[in-house]
């Protein structure tokens, strides 16, 4: 189940009827930028809202086939974080990591896993900057000597 606040619901329920009114009365749909305006909200708020109210469904729901042959909705959303590219590196980056000493496996994980600066590391673990620098080149170094 997924909760969204109430402040949010209020606002779609807002949206529909204004949709709605206009749609009856001016045969006409409304556009985002254009609800936006008269809500004085911004036109993102509009969509999140909207969104947000939508009933969720599920990734094995069949959008397309018979009985016997569906198509799913999972089959149809790509997922970019798990690629088939991305999985083969991500073991051969693990598998680098753990032939690692423990003190550059831990630089090589603040500085490209957290997005740490040298100094950062430096003074996260008590040794000088250059101290870093170099041992993030030797441990890059074992890495490359590993898979070449």
């Amino acid at each position: 189940m997924v909760r969204v606040s109430r402040s949010v619901r209020d606002l779609a329920y807002k949206v529909l009827a204004i949709r709605e009114k206009t749609l009856k009365e001016q045969q006409k749909e409304l556009t985002v930028e254009e609800i936006a305006k008269e809500l004085c909200v911004d036109k993102e708020e509009i969509a999140f809202c909207l969104d947000a109210i939508q009933e969720p469904i599920s990734l094995q729901e069949p959008v397309y086939g018979d009985e016997t042959d569906n198509i799913y909705l999972e089959d149809q959303i790509r997922d970019k974080k798990n690629s088939d590219d991305r999985w083969a590196d991500d073991i051969t980056i693990s598998e680098a990591m753990k032939k690692l000493k423990d003190k550059e496996r831990n630089i090589i994980n603040k500085r490209f896993f957290e997005g740490r600066t040298q100094m950062e590391v430096a003074e996260e673990i008590g040794i000088s900057q250059a101290q870093v620098s170099r041992l993030e080149k030797s441990a890059i170094n074992h890495i490359k000597r590993i898979y070449k």
